[in-house]
């Protein structure tokens, strides 16, 4: 058994569901945002509330930390400035990947959180 279609229609009508589906999806940004071991309170707050516009847009955020000469004797002064980072934006943020020592970065990626309905 076969059936005769109009093939024009038919690609007509797969081209708008494609169109269609394009239309109502969301692309995902990595935005990124650097941070250094002796950032004061006031540029840290700066960077946090800029950092929350972009996970309430729905974008991903890569937090690094870059450690420079003698800083690298304690990478763990880094960890602890980007998870007080995190915790400054708990409330709208999931960890996607923890922090970690990669190099000399101390690099933390977050992601919004969903909201529960």
């Amino acid at each position: 058994m076969c059936k005769i279609i109009n093939y024009g229609k038919y690609k007509f009508e797969t081209l708008k569901k494609e169109k269609e589906a394009k239309k109502r999806q969301k692309v995902v940004e990595l935005k990124e945002m650097q941070l250094s071991l002796r950032i004061q309170e006031h540029d840290f707050n700066v960077k946090a509330r800029k950092v929350r516009e972009f996970l309430e847009d729905g974008n991903k955020v890569k937090i690094a930390l870059r450690l420079r000469g003698r800083e690298m004797a304690s990478p763990e002064a880094g960890l602890v400035v980007v998870k007080k980072f995190f915790e400054k934006l708990e409330d709208v943020a999931v960890e996607a990947s923890k922090a970690s020592l990669n190099g000399r970065q101390v690099i933390m990626i977050i992601s919004p959180k969903i909201a529960e309905k």
